[in-house]
């Protein structure tokens, strides 16, 4: 079994902007069930200080050379479900009130990479394999392999890469190669880490990590293409070899419809009919819909933006609205999108639901509660929203792409298989056409909805499968 170092920029249970906290706070705990000794290192973000500081203990502090100063470094730890957690604090760099998205973002996680690796000397620490994820940690392996090859310590460490959104690569101007990161220009002139003129944290952690992963095997294929590929894909085919596809699991104690303190009545697959029309009735009345248990209501939690396929949902509004059906979707995103959903909401009032922004707490009572889940993104590496409506007796509405095609098998009437619906091309009358469908199952075959809805129930969305793939790959670094 190895000693495993998770590198990410995110992860719960202390901070979330997206998916990459979903692994980062489930994955480790499952594979310390499976024997390996798993810790995590993320920033020390504004909300984690003033949240989780007073249980953290004082590890280590140093300083790291940044634009040719030496800059200090503190660094932090707690321990959760056997997974020890290290932070690293430096107030200016990443107390602030975002986590990402700022002008100096380079040069912020240069400071963490760089702070990661000497970590490891400080407290004497040294992982078998380093398992890095997105591209704010895209330069550690090379910052490893090119800076500290003469210590046999840093040189046995295997990489890991995983890509979680492939259209975020931080690209950043080469001077930053010798001022932040410490590292020979020779790496850009020979093509490693140069990208469109400057240097790609992603591009060097492709090329540079002993193995590479994205979040599902369609979207592992699909990368390699001009289509998927957002500029990366050439870089990706030198890799395909060493490319592992590994779909995402949940957290299933978390999302449990039996046990959700979130969720005002609990159920399981024997009363799921029963108790999912009694979350209607209590969401309905929240919202501000019309209160009526029979009506199929369809839910969304997203980032409203054009990759989670509103383009789609936007040029079929009129469609929508007149379909026997009410609505619930929770997000924010693209301000066109926003504003067109308020006035969605606004000329349908007790049939269109929609809250701007992001609650936690109403996004796990809209799982309960919903009978349809609309997912049509343009392009989608895992997923996990169809993965949480599956355990919740909710169907999942999605376009066959990365992770949806691979977790969501649509419903076949001959056979009465399927644990939700599809449609194949980025094509809004594909998709009103499958919601159609949707709606006729729900209305005229309540046997069949029934015997879909006992089929998501019963869908392994666990990270115990996942998690033992992901120790096969680290058998082959490490065996």
């Amino acid at each position: 079994m190895a000693r495993i170092l998770m590198v990410a920029s995110e992860g719960l249970p202390f901070i979330k902007s997206g998916g990459l906290a979903d692994v980062v706070g489930s994955l480790p705990q499952e594979l310390v069930k499976k024997g390996h000794e798993v810790r995590v290192i993320m920033p020390m973000y504004l909300k984690i200080a003033q949240k989780f500081h007073e249980e953290m203990q004082l590890e280590a502090q140093y300083s790291v050379s940044i634009a040719y100063h030496e800059v200090p470094v503190n660094i932090w730890s707690t321990t959760r479900k056997e997974v020890k957690f290290y932070f690293v604090e430096h107030k200016g760099y990443f107390e602030r009130d975002g986590l990402y998205g700022y002008i100096d973002d380079g040069e912020r996680f240069a400071y963490f990479q760089k702070a990661v690796l000497e970590m490891l000397n400080q407290l004497n620490y040294f992982p078998e394999i380093m398992h890095c994820h997105d591209w704010h940690t895209g330069m550690l392996p090379a910052m490893c392999k090119e800076g500290h090859s003469f210590d046999e310590r840093y040189r046995n460490i295997r990489f890991v890469y995983t890509i979680h959104n492939l259209a975020f690569q931080g690209n950043f101007g080469p001077e930053m190669l010798d001022s932040c990161l410490g590292l020979d220009y020779r790496i850009f002139d020979n093509g490693n880490v140069r990208y469109d003129g400057g240097i790609s944290f992603m591009k060097s952690g492709i090329l540079y990590a002993d193995k590479v992963t994205t979040v599902s095997p369609t979207y592992s294929q699909e990368i390699l293409t001009p289509q998927y590929g957002e500029h990366m894909e050439m870089v990706l085919n030198i890799r395909k070899y060493d490319l592992w596809g590994i779909t995402n699991g949940i957290d299933i104690e978390m999302w449990n419809p039996m046990s959700d303190p979130d969720v005002p009545y609990h159920y399981n697959k024997v009363n799921v009919a029963k108790e999912k029309k009694e979350n209607k009735m209590a969401l309905q009345k929240e919202l501000g819909l019309t209160v009526d248990p029979n009506v199929m209501l369809v839910g969304a939690v997203s980032r409203l933006t054009w990759q989670k396929g509103f383009y789609l949902m936007m040029e079929k509004l009129s469609e929508i609205c007149a379909m026997p059906i009410q609505v619930a979707i929770l997000g924010s995103g693209e301000s066109g999108i926003e504003e067109k959903m308020r006035q969605l909401e606004e000329g349908n009032k007790g049939k269109i639901a929609f809250y701007n922004g992001y609650s936690d707490s109403l996004a796990h009572r809209i799982y309960a509660a919903s009978d349809l889940f609309l997912m049509p993104s343009l392009f989608e590496p895992c997923g996990i929203s169809q993965l949480i409506s599956m355990r919740y007796g909710t169907l999942p509405l999605v376009r066959e792409t990365g992770g949806l095609k691979d977790t969501v098998t649509p419903y076949n009437e001959f056979d009465k298989t399927g644990n939700g619906f599809s449609f194949a091309n980025y094509n809004s009358d594909e998709m009103v056409q499958v919601m159609y469908n949707a709606i006729d199952v729900y209305y005229n075959r309540p046997e069949d909805w029934k015997i879909l809805v006992r089929n998501a129930m019963n869908t392994d969305v666990s990270w115990e499968k996942s998690a033992e793939t992901y120790c096969q790959l680290y058998a082959q670094l490490h065996p």
